[in-house]
């Protein structure tokens, strides 16, 4: 069933979003992306004459309320973002009456999933290599479930909507589908542009394509770098990784953020991708700095030639024309993870090279996806959000389904 076919008129939907928004230290929000994507679907439930159960998580309380990090802070947001009243349940699992009570057209906004440890079934305060923890895990999955039933036990519909939280198997994002027949449970219309977007990076590919890697470490990034090997023509790796990269052929790399336990692996990568016939292309010089900070001292080197107390923080200009032309000619582009620090405004012309370019290939007819945190910060902050193909919400869930992994929140509704 896909929402588009569904009638939600006198119907009941409960749709799990990510209003995992971030927030001041007065809880105003800074960014409402996350709330704005999620209107659709939500859109469409009321306008067909349903009535609507939001639940979300925000942040990490560990199973524990926090006031900090309470939904009611965004209860206004939400209902100026809908045009509509919005009502609050204090406690997301004793809301019963109250999603009883709604009439068509009618919102209720659940208190953060997360104040109850059921949501991430997951043992409280027992440490994984205690010998009690196994009956601890399997003690929680059962009350999980129970967590589970009660939030669909609130609609007559679930829609998940949540993409940032597909890669988790929560009781809001995948254990509540088992109570919905399959007729009563789908994807919102932010999940199935992801999950089409993802389908048209790694099934439809249109050739050439450019793999763009940033992020500071090797190690987090093997999974994905593996799994495009398979894929790709080009593979750019940038950002902090390069300083491994240029450490394991023999460089000099100062105070560059440097993983020294991957230099093999960095080795090993470079060997897989010319077997493979992948133009793997790394950073050749680079914009030292003498201190972390926006006002450092700053020059030019080699990335394997950093002085002992400087560190690499962008991309150089030959690096930028390297990345520049392994990206214009290309028809299906992935961008994960910046080219250098570019929340300090004197280190953005690596990470702005890369966007012109991706846009430039864009304008002339490429797929462009750009995902993860850093690389969506880093489109917005340029401006450019628009003029790619696609900007994914969703980091980790991006990331494992680039992966090749299956995301639970998907299968929990497609099967």
């Amino acid at each position: 069933m896909t929402i588009d076919q569904y009638n939600f008129n006198g119907k009941k939907a409960i749709v799990r979003v990510d209003f995992n928004v971030p927030l001041d230290e007065n809880g105003n929000i800074t960014d409402d992306t996350r709330i704005r994507g999620a209107l659709p679907t939500l859109k469409k439930i009321l306008a067909d004459g349903g009535s609507l159960i939001i639940m979300s998580h925000m942040g990490k309380p560990k199973g524990k309320v926090n006031p900090k990090m309470s939904l009611s802070q965004i209860k206004d947001a939400v209902a100026k973002a809908l045009g509509t009243e919005v009502e609050f349940a204090e406690d997301c699992a004793t809301a019963a009456d109250k999603a009883a009570a709604l009439k068509p057209g009618q919102v209720l906004l659940l208190e953060n999933l997360r104040f109850h440890p059921e949501e991430e079934g997951k043992p409280v305060g027992i440490d994984k290599a205690d010998p009690a923890y196994d009956a601890a895990k399997k003690e929680m999955k059962e009350k999980q479930k129970e967590f589970a039933k009660t939030l669909a036990s609130y609609a007559d519909v679930y829609v998940n909507d949540a993409f940032g939280t597909a890669h988790r198997r929560h009781a809001s994002t995948a254990v509540i589908a088992d109570y919905f027949d399959a007729d009563s449970k789908m994807l919102g219309y932010l999940m199935e542009k992801e999950v089409k977007a993802v389908d048209n990076i790694l099934s439809d590919i249109k050739r050439p394509f450019t793999a763009i890697m940033g992020g500071s470490k090797v190690s987090t990034k093997i999974g994905i770098i593996e799994n495009l090997m398979d894929k790709v023509d080009n593979l750019i790796l940038c950002g902090g990784m390069t300083y491994t990269f240029a450490k394991a052929l023999g460089g000099e790399v100062g105070k560059s953020i440097c993983e020294e336990d991957k230099l093999d692996l960095a080795l090993d990568i470079i060997k897989k991708a010319k077997e493979k016939g992948v133009n793997l292309v790394l950073g050749i010089d680079c914009v030292a700095a003498d201190d972390f900070s926006n006002d450092a001292n700053t020059m030019v080197v080699s990335s394997k030639e950093i002085p002992a107390e400087w560190e690499g923080l962008d991309a150089g200009p030959e690096t930028r024309k390297l990345f520049a032309n392994a990206i214009k000619g290309a028809k299906t582009i992935l961008w994960n993870g910046p080219a250098g620090v570019f929340e300090f405004d004197n280190f953005t012309a690596g990470s702005r090279a890369i966007a012109d370019a991706v846009v430039e290939a864009t304008e002339n007819g490429a797929f462009s996806l750009v995902g993860g945190g850093d690389s969506v910060a880093c489109v917005n902050k340029f401006g450019l959000a628009d003029k790619v193909s696609y900007v994914s919400t969703g980091g980790g869930a991006l990331l494992e389904a680039i992966e090749g992994k299956v995301l639970p929140g998907v299968a929990a509704i497609k099967g």
